[in-house]
């Protein structure tokens, strides 16, 4: 159900991270990774199952836009999906 803004006394405005802001250009990540080092975390950060999940359905879009910038590796791991980075 939808909130009045009113009710918040903290209301801040969406800021993208630009790729090279977050990411080291000489190392890889997985996706839950990318997804805590764009909430300024730690990539081993100890989430819930839910806020990691939020983290990573915001960092998915943001993948998408900034995919001019990045790269991906097939990880020799069978439980890792892919590995990602800068570009360069």
């Amino acid at each position: 159900m939808p909130v009045d803004k009113a009710e918040f006394d903290d209301v801040r405005s969406f800021e993208l991270h630009e790729p090279a802001d977050v990411l080291d250009t000489d190392k890889l990540y997985t996706i839950p990774e990318l997804a805590r080092l764009l909430q300024g975390l730690p990539v081993d950060a100890e989430l819930s199952d839910f806020n990691e999940s939020v983290f990573i359905d915001w960092a998915i879009p943001w993948m998408i836009y900034y995919q001019d910038d990045l790269v991906f590796a097939e990880p020799d791991a069978e439980d890792v999906v892919g590995l990602y980075g800068l570009d360069g």
